[in-house]
């Protein structure tokens, strides 16, 4: 078998991995996150802990760095393959240069089941739980639009995106805001290369706060009249609130997010997201572990939702000022759904 641990990863991976022992029932399985910082990979994990604790898997938990940091990720399949691992869980930074390594995997027997990211191709991994992602985005695009009413068809559009690499989660999301909005998309597998003049332009966050503040504080640069923000995440949104809070347009701006964590639900809820779509990333961790252990015990794989080609794990849009013709449930509603 071909190694595709470098150094470099070693030594990440010796700092990021842990090991729960839940069980003595022989039965193994990894769980690689981007991050382990995320409050929404946190939560996949307590998740995955949870299940595996349930169900007797001994679960071991992997983490990149940062978002983006393949080198880890791919030492961490390395890893599991080695240990005997049943099964991995995975949510890829890279979802193509990610695939060799997965395709080593499911040749030493173990089964991979990919979290909310969907590998390209999607069929590189046995099974994807995730959240329609392209739906998720498409419900504020909607939101967006209804709630500016007329005026959308002058918008002045942000698109705080997650990284360069695609296709990514964040393209799904990105061409179902802006498909939602009613803006013809270019390559729905690629952000940036749409032609609508309402789009002032496209910048990267990592996923987090300070990320979010700079392109927010780039995009304001090009144009300082922007009045709505699609952000990858909430805490990108949050980011982009603070860098419009500091020319005072935070009250002028509409920006809308997906994620659906705790504080990105209190964020709604305080006015400073109009809308996000919430997604569960305990059903999708519970899931995967729930499939892992029944391919150890008889072999047999997950199916996918009927209609699509993963396992579709749900999407709620929160709003307190919901819009005709755009299904929503409240903050209340999200505080009692949300993680983190």
């Amino acid at each position: 078998m071909k190694k595709l641990m470098t150094g470099a990863a070693v030594a990440a991976l010796s700092i990021m991995g842990t090991t729960a022992f839940a069980g003595g029932h022989g039965i193994s399985a990894c769980l690689i996150t981007k991050t382990d910082t995320n409050p929404f990979f946190v939560k996949m994990r307590e998740g995955a802990l949870a299940k595996a604790e349930e169900l007797g898997v001994n679960l071991s938990t992997y983490a990149g760095k940062v978002d983006g940091d393949h080198e880890t990720q791919v030492a961490a399949i390395e890893t599991c393959i080695a240990d005997g691992a049943k099964g991995i869980l995975l949510t890829a930074s890279d979802t193509s240069s990610i695939v060799p390594a997965v395709q080593q995997a499911r040749e030493a027997g173990l089964v991979v089941i990919a979290l909310d990211t969907p590998l390209s191709p999607i069929d590189a991994a046995d099974m994807t739980f995730a959240t329609d992602n392209f739906l998720a985005g498409e419900l504020i695009g909607q939101w967006a639009a209804a709630a500016l009413g007329a005026d959308a068809a002058n918008a002045k559009i942000a698109m705080l995106d997650l990284a360069v690499s695609q296709p990514t989660v964040g393209v799904l999301r990105d061409q179902g805001f802006l498909k939602g909005f009613g803006i013809e998309l270019g390559d729905p597998n690629r952000w940036g290369d749409e032609t609508d003049p309402r789009i002032v332009g496209n910048d990267v966050t990592a996923g987090n706060e300070e990320g979010g503040r700079k392109a927010m504080e780039n995009l304001l640069a090009k144009d300082p009249m922007i009045n709505v923000v699609y952000t990858i995440n909430e805490p990108a949104a949050a980011g982009a609130y603070e860098a419009l809070k500091s020319i005072g347009r935070e009250n002028d701006v509409l920006i809308v997010s997906v994620d659906g964590g705790c504080p990105g639900v209190a964020n709604v809820k305080d006015g400073v997201i109009g809308a996000t779509s919430q997604q569960y990333p305990l059903l999708m961790a519970s899931k995967g572990i729930e499939a892992i252990a029944e391919w150890a015990k008889n072999g047999t794989k997950p199916a996918p939702t009927a209609g699509k080609d993963f396992f579709d794990t749900g999407v709620s849009l929160v709003t307190d000022k919901p819009v005709a013709g755009v299904e929503s449930i409240d903050t209340a509603k999200g505080t009692e759904l949300c993680w983190g």
